[in-house]
């Protein structure tokens, strides 16, 4: 059985990575929207410069506010950037299935009805597997670039 002390300190570090994710969603979001969108820069390296810029707020949040590790920094900035890279992966797999395979990728300007927009396939696939990368994210990042030191102590016999 978990701690209440080890579950609350859990459930307080999720809501912090989840203002973390919101916060980078919109700064990949805008970005890859004010790029791709507004300044007809390809959806590749729309998504590319969106996500670079998302990964640099992330890693600076949430190595000093959600998981607070003074660890070294090299190593924590190297373990974060190969994560990026899978998530990443994972994310351009979702995209391209959904935008080729399904495709999406020609999709109505009036796809959803109250917000009309260009390239509103583009648009919606960046979201969707947005969230598959913060999913995906969250888990790499807690099990391997800020893991804590296994803690015996949390398992209470009953």
């Amino acid at each position: 059985m978990i701690s209440k002390d080890n579950a609350k300190k859990t459930i307080v570090q999720l809501f912090k990575y989840g203002v973390i994710g919101v916060m980078n969603t919109a700064i990949t979001a805008v970005s890859f929207y004010l790029l791709n969108t507004k300044l007809g820069v390809p959806y590749g390296p729309s998504n590319i410069i969106g996500y670079v810029l998302g990964v640099i707020n992330s890693f600076v949040w949430n190595r000093n506010w959600v998981f607070k590790t003074k660890k070294n920094l090299k190593r924590e900035a190297l373990l974060f950037v190969c994560g990026f890279f899978i998530c990443w992966l994972l994310q351009g797999g979702v995209s391209l299935f959904l935008l080729e395979g399904l495709g999406w990728k020609h999709l109505p300007v009036d796809t959803i009805p109250f917000l009309p927009m260009e390239k509103a396939g583009q648009n919606i696939v960046m979201v969707i597997s947005m969230v598959v990368y913060t999913i995906a994210n969250y888990v790499y990042n807690r099990t391997v670039t800020f893991k804590e030191k296994e803690d015996n102590s949390i398992i209470q016999e009953s």
